[in-house]
């Protein structure tokens, strides 16, 4: 049986309403220490019960490996037939270096000396088993959106070495978990998405409500100073926008145009998530 790993907001257990974050999703509950430590403990070592519990990055270490290599040999394998398991670990071992960019089949194939349709078949396999998770880019009204190429980020993010990349991919996994959510109580349908054109103009994330855009996510692992493509889209989209950075102690609300944007350490926000 394959489970989520915890999230920041679940952890914390100070969740808004949905309905309150439908309203204003830019709102803010009061902070605390608690948020930021908690925010620390998953960067080091992941949601999942066992390494989060025990909070030692040497156990996590021997707990990624082992976790990995049973669903590589076993559920992967017995899923999907792949006859060459090996080829696909080495597959798997190169996603954390390629997080937070849109993903090309045909350079994976190029390093692993396989065909771009295999590698499209394994990432199947891998999201179905709860190994990695995948988003589109969002095109509706976007001109030179990028056709075709997701982004993929890991359900155990501890494996990633570089700090910005699993930011990011902390982040993605916080959302991941409220849209789905919302979705299933009924609230609508709640899809994550990113933006990005040929021109490489881009923002991390976007959540639509009902195929349209609701709100707009920027990750910046310590700049404070707004995104010019933050802004852009947020003209273009008119929707409320953050930036959200790993920086403690940041909270800043500017004005764009007639819209707000806001700036805050992503611990602040994601806790309160509904």
């Amino acid at each position: 049986m394959h489970f989520w790993p915890f999230t920041l907001a679940e952890l914390y257990g100070d969740n808004q309403s949905a309905d309150l974050f439908l309203r204003n999703p830019l709102d803010l509950n009061q902070t605390n220490k608690k948020s930021n430590e908690l925010w620390e403990a998953l960067s080091r070592t992941s949601g999942f019960p066992d390494p989060f519990l025990k909070n030692s990055p040497r156990f996590y270490n021997l707990w990624s490996e082992s976790y990995h290599k049973q669903l590589l040999r076993e559920d992967v394998r017995d899923i999907s037939g792949i006859k060459n398991i090996e080829q696909a670990e080495i597959m798997f071992s190169l996603l954390p270096s390629r997080i937070g960019s849109p993903l090309s089949y045909a350079s994976l194939a190029g390093d692993v000396k396989v065909s771009p349709d295999t590698i499209k078949s394994w990432l199947e396999v891998f999201e179905k088993t709860y190994l990695l998770f995948r988003i589109d880019c969002y095109k509706q009204n976007i001109t030179r959106a990028i056709q075709k190429e997701k982004k993929v980020y890991l359900f155990d993010y501890g494996r990633i070495s570089d700090p910005g990349a699993k930011f990011e991919n902390m982040v993605a996994l916080e959302l991941l978990r409220m849209t789905t959510g919302l979705s299933d109580q009924g609230m609508g349908t709640f899809e994550l998405h990113y933006l990005r054109t040929r021109d490489g103009e881009e923002v991390d994330f976007l959540i639509t409500r009902k195929r349209n855009p609701f709100l707009l996510i920027e990750t910046k692992f310590s700049d404070t100073t707004p995104s010019k493509h933050l802004l852009k889209f947020q003209n273009l989209l008119n929707v409320p926008a953050i930036q959200l950075v790993q920086k403690q102690g940041v909270c800043k609300v500017l004005t764009n145009g007639s819209h707000t944007l806001l700036i805050v350490t992503a611990s602040h926000w994601l806790k309160s998530l509904p």
